[in-house]
């Protein structure tokens, strides 16, 4: 018998995966325009901004949202 699997359009997917394909596909300058956060505008990398949406749960949502929205949606 098999597990059901998870509703949820992210399991399985961590956070680090999100914010590195979002900055392949779109840049850090696209990135900051789309979602207007200081870790995408200033400086940006991923390990600033995992520390910073980790911390910060209405820029994550945001965040898991564009990578929803760019390639979980044909």
């Amino acid at each position: 018998m098999t597990q059901p699997q998870s509703k949820d359009p992210l399991h399985g997917v961590t956070l680090e995966m999100i914010v590195t394909k979002l900055s392949e596909h779109y840049g850090w300058l696209e990135l900051g325009r789309i979602i207007e956060i200081r870790c995408f505008n200033f400086d940006p990398s991923v390990k600033s901004s995992l520390q910073f949406l980790r911390k910060t749960p209405w820029a994550r949502k945001k965040v898991e949202e564009l990578y929803i929205r760019t390639f979980m949606h044909p």
